[in-house]
């Protein structure tokens, strides 16, 4: 293993360098601790336990279960590096469950990963980090992050189908500069790869795929678990203002569903928009379904406003592709994003996040929450 691949841009040596490495439990991260340590780096792995997961969510496909910090704990012994365990329940409940909930409350379709980001992984353990002494905090995300002297920036990962920049587009400029994510170059395979040789116990671990706190998918019964009320009936309307039936509450849909609607016509009805102040729903052909125009709050930029000038390209969903688009930035932290073709199923809720291509690729401006 080539140290010098490995190096994350700091103007020391590894063996005078201390790192966080955030370790979930996963192959991902591991991998990130096993690299650091044969590096040569002095290594610190801490792991966050962010809910009390029952047996039914324990045994499925998520990050940060029990079992996940066990396999941490296992990871860390192996390597013989420090670890630590922090209690975050608490944190995680008010910043990113909460949030989560009262999300789809207003109609919207929330991601809780960035909030998670955000909040606990890198504004609490940033801090944790910095306490530590440590000179930078290591992830296993799949982004490429390029260092200049003291200012990093951050771009799509070089496996695009594990790329997860979009989660990342909220991180701040001063957390993005202490951030190293020595994936980003590396595709999964590889990962596993050097897991294998590292003879970690998580090389051949499943990928997590849920959201941590929701079990099997099933978002519906963690919101009716904190608000009962949620699941309350209201009129379902086509786009004339004609009522043609009743839903059994607006947590169960999302911009574009087909299925579930119960109401059915010579051509397929799609869920057009969400009102949650009248608890209504309209529906009506997947044709009514794209937008060009698309309107953001709550902006976070990672470049000069200069950069939106020109062209660039945005993301509307996790799992969409790079489409183009002109961005103009208003006042009050908000922007209007002008796609060149429509889109289908663009969700309030969701972030729209901005990327402008350069010799070392899809480099991410920042974002923004869509609004309408």
């Amino acid at each position: 293993m080539n140290n010098e691949i490995y190096s994350i841009g700091l103007n020391k040596k590894p063996s005078d360098t201390t790192v966080v490495v955030a370790m979930s439990g996963g192959v991902d991260s591991s991998t990130v601790a096993g690299i650091m340590k044969k590096a040569g780096y002095k290594v610190i792995g801490i792991t966050l336990k962010l809910y009390d997961d029952s047996k039914e969510v324990s045994k499925s496909k998520q990050c940060c279960s029990g079992q996940d910090i066990m396999d941490a704990k296992r990871v860390a012994h192996k390597l013989d590096i420090d670890h630590k365990i922090l209690y975050y329940q608490t944190k995680f409940k008010q910043g990113v469950i909460d949030n989560f909930v009262e999300s789809y409350l207003k109609g919207e379709t929330p991601i809780p990963c960035v909030q998670c980001n955000q909040t606990v992984k890198f504004k609490d353990l940033f801090q944790v980090s910095k306490e530590l002494k440590a000179d930078a905090l290591v992830t296993g995300h799949y982004v490429k992050s390029i260092t200049s002297g003291n200012d990093t920036s951050m771009y799509r990962a070089a496996d695009e189908n594990r790329d997860q920049s979009y989660f990342l587009f909220n991180t701040t400029k001063e957390q993005l500069n202490y951030l190293r994510f020595p994936l980003g170059g590396m595709l999964k395979n590889e990962t596993r790869d050097i897991a294998k040789r590292l003879e970690l116990n998580v090389s051949d671990k499943p990928d997590s795929q849920d959201i941590c706190f929701v079990p099997n998918g099933d978002y519906v019964s963690v919101i009716k678990k904190f608000k009962p009320e949620a699941l309350r009936k209201g009129n379902i309307k086509d786009l004339n203002g004609k009522v043609i039936g009743v839903h059994d509450g607006i947590i169960n849909f999302t911009i574009g569903q087909r299925k579930g609607i119960k109401v059915s016509d010579k051509i397929p009805y799609y869920v057009l928009k969400i009102d949650a102040k009248k608890n209504e729903i309209t529906v009506g052909p997947k044709e009514k379904l794209g937008k060009k125009k698309i309107f953001l709050n709550r902006l976070n930029l990672l470049v000069e406003k200069i950069k939106f000038e020109k062209e660039i390209f945005v993301k509307v969903r996790s799992t969409g592709k790079l489409l183009h688009a002109k961005v103009n930035l208003k006042n009050n932290n908000e922007a209007e994003v002008n796609l060149t073709l429509p889109e289908d199923g663009i969700s309030p809720g969701q972030a729209c996040v901005f990327y402008n291509k350069d010799k070392f690729g899809h480099k991410v401006l920042g974002g923004g929450w869509i609004v309408n």
